[in-house]
């Protein structure tokens, strides 16, 4: 009889245990990445009030708000949009975009993240 490893249909990811990550924006924690089945990396990230401009070539994030500031804003190329919590944010490769004031947002990245594709002016 010929059988395979089974895997399980389902990944649980627990983001008090994942260690923070500078980023551009303040601090990720970055969930999923390991996982081969699985398209793209789930972000938890403390945005600071100096994040720095950026963009990718290759991926789309898109930003769903949990915490922020009343005066939180998102600078998405040359727009400043406000921002709240229950509000998301798609934001396109090439769209140079920062948080401006500081919220927690949970990011979710497509294809998975890539260190390598963050660029600055």
């Amino acid at each position: 009889m010929n059988s395979t490893p089974s895997i399980k249909g389902y990944e649980v990811v627990d983001f008090a245990t994942i260690p923070g990550v500078p980023c551009p924006c303040g601090t990720a924690k970055r969930g999923l990445a390991e996982v081969d089945d699985y398209p793209g990396t789930i972000h938890v990230t403390e945005i600071s009030t100096d994040a720095k401009i950026h963009y990718h070539k290759k991926l789309t994030e898109t930003y769903f708000f949990l915490e922020c500031g009343e005066d939180a804003q998102m600078q998405l190329d040359d727009e400043i949009i406000p921002v709240h919590p229950g509000m998301c944010i798609m934001i396109r490769p090439g769209t140079r975009h920062r948080a401006l004031g500081k919220m927690k947002i949970v990011n979710i990245v497509l294809p998975k993240f890539d260190p390598a594709d963050e660029w600055f002016d």
